[in-house]
């Protein structure tokens, strides 16, 4: 046990706090500077078992924390003062929310007393996250009793609870949020206050608290299936990745159905052998007469609905009889169809019953995926030109196996999906795709790197990096490595695959947004390094062989408007192959 600190109320109150966290298996704080909070930072920092790192801006601290919480599976502890600091906290807390990421958001608060009267730096606080947070609570004022520090000690282990498991033993992970009131004195000054009960709490009192997770018991499927059907395995952020591919391939096997891979699906980047796994779907289901030949009866959909927009209008057009796996009880089925949701684990699945596959089906499949497969990478490997498509193509085949990658949203996660191919390499991706925003996109990622035991990186576009380019002022505190590939197209290039891209003007300055930023020099600023990437064979040199330390960028600078319509002519040129397959 952490030496407990009595040297007055305050400091007391939150070393149990802080016990009690670690106790439950916190191991990671992320605290914003902030006078109401001061005696909870302290304690934070001066525990022995839990790492504090300081980060001064609150929306990138939030998703600093967003980040550990993903790479660790752990809930991470988020402290600031009083006041609009966990305002900013919001956009991440969505995002944990949406993506079941679990948070402990503690925002410290002046007394009741000090509320409503214009006391400064004061505002309404209470349940300030609204549904987005899995639980509420406001701590009561501090006071030292053996009493308040046992309801201390239970309500901080039960946000603990709440926060790994939503409460439901489903395994619904998410932020929790707690109010907490403080009086003067603030710093650990010595007053006497609690002198009263030293040596009241001591080992005994922290000795029934436990780390172990909430048990989820495996279930079957038992459910009439056709012969001509699907497993789509979409986004999933498996806690046990091996074991998810195992599960996977077996029942892929068992029923003898192709599997379409998300390339957010561990199910793209492991070994399963036996299985047939399809890729390049996206470009496959826009020829026409592929979508129509190709349609299925069933369709068993892993961890949530695919990335691809062209899939997902598919599933929703072929009206299929569908089994959604997912491990929450919230409603997952976005594509309002014929839809079974089973609230379980992917990795918890255990068995589905059906008869013999369709085997012509079967092959279909995997003559139009070697069809658009073969297209896609031909004309990757002859491209010469910085195309933005060409970066991810070649991170999946020359990034040392099983890095860490963070994915932005917007174009980066969706070339990732166009152009990945399946590999056995164990890439780790990581992605925010609970809410889907571009925000906080370094700070998740450095997040992710930090204390990683292998270098990570960052795919991001040139508005999401800067969208969040205060998360630089994290990188003295990394310990650990992240390179940031960033396509710098100069705006934002999802737009001109939309259709308000013929509307010029206003389109250009108020969707493509260009900026004129210059990288070198904002890198400079923060003692990042930065390299100009002059051609593909120097970046293929760059990602091979990543620094164990540190943090660098990678810039690829790329023509926007060409990339769109060499897109464009790569998914046509695709589809027509995927046509010359069919009978």
């Amino acid at each position: 046990m952490s030496e407990l600190d009595f040297r007055n109320t305050n400091s007391l109150w939150c070393s149990v706090l802080v016990e009690t966290l670690v106790r439950c298996g916190v191991r990671q704080a992320v605290c914003s500077p902030g006078s109401r909070s001061t005696a909870l930072t302290m304690a934070l920092a001066r525990h022995a078992g839990i790492e504090a790192v300081p980060v001064l801006d609150e929306r990138s601290a939030a998703f600093f924390a967003l980040g550990l919480a993903k790479q660790t599976r752990r809930a991470v502890v988020l402290v600031c003062t009083s006041g609009t600091a966990g305002a900013n906290y919001f956009p991440a807390i969505i995002e944990a929310k949406e993506s079941g990421v679990p948070l402990i958001v503690i925002t410290a608060d002046r007394p009741p007393e000090m509320r409503e009267c214009a006391s400064g730096q004061t505002i309404d606080q209470q349940k300030i996250f609204g549904s987005f947070v899995t639980w509420y609570h406001e701590l009561a004022v501090p006071e030292p009793t053996v009493a308040m520090l046992r309801y201390l000690r239970q309500t901080i282990a039960y946000a603990c609870v709440r926060a790994m498991s939503g409460g439901s033993g489903l395994g619904e992970r998410g932020p929790v949020h707690l109010n907490a009131p403080f009086r003067d004195p603030l710093p650990p000054i010595e007053n006497g206050t609690a002198k009263g009960i030293e040596g009241q709490i001591d080992e005994a009192f922290f000795a029934h608290l436990s780390s172990e997770k909430i048990a989820i018991t495996s279930s079957a499927v038992q459910r009439p299936m056709t012969a001509r059907g699907l497993i789509v395995a979409g986004a999933y952020a498996a806690e046990h990745a091996d074991k998810y591919a195992e599960k996977l391939s077996g029942l892929a096997r068992t029923l003898g159905w192709p599997v379409l891979v998300d390339v957010l699906s561990p199910a793209r980047h492991l070994a399963m052998p036996g299985v047939t796994r399809v890729s390049a779907y996206d470009a496959i289901l826009r020829n026409e007469k592929a979508a129509r030949e190709l349609t299925p009866r069933t369709v068993l959909c892993l961890g949530s609905w695919p990335t691809s927009k062209v899939l997902r209008g598919w599933l929703e057009q072929t009206q299929a009889e569908t089994l959604l796996v997912a491990p929450t009880t919230n409603n997952r089925d976005a594509l309002h169809g014929k839809t079974r949701q089973l609230v379980l684990p992917v990795e918890n699945l255990t068995a589905v019953s059906g008869g013999a596959a369709d085997a012509s089906y079967v092959q279909a499949w995997m003559e139009a995926e070697t069809a658009a497969r073969g297209v896609i990478d031909a004309t990757l490997e002859k491209t010469a030109e910085r195309f933005e498509a060409k970066a991810a193509w070649l991170m999946a085949r020359s990034l040392p196996a099983g890095t860490p990658v963070f994915v932005a949203n917007s174009m980066p996660v969706r070339d990732l999906e166009y152009v990945w191919p399946v590999t056995e390499r164990g890439t780790q991706i990581y992605f925010s795709r609970g809410a889907n925003g571009i925000d906080g996109t370094l700070s998740t990622a450095l997040g992710i790197a930090h204390r990683n035991e292998k270098p990570a990186v960052l795919l991001t576009g040139d508005l999401a990096l800067l969208h969040d380019a205060n998360g630089f002022l994290i990188k003295p505190k990394l310990r650990g490595s992240l390179t940031i590939v960033l396509i710098n197209n100069d705006g934002g290039g999802i737009f001109g695959h939309l259709p308000v891209a013929q509307f010029e003007p206003p389109f250009e300055g108020f969707f493509a947004t260009p900026q004129q930023v210059d990288f070198a020099t904002l890198c400079a600023a923060h003692g990042v390094e930065h390299v100009a990437v002059k051609d593909w064979a120097e970046f293929e040199t760059l990602i091979a062989a990543l620094p164990a330390s540190g943090v660098r960028v990678l810039e690829v600078r790329t023509d926007r408007k060409r990339d769109a319509a060499a897109r464009k002519e790569l998914f046509a040129r695709a589809a027509e192959a995927v046509g010359s397959t069919l009978a």
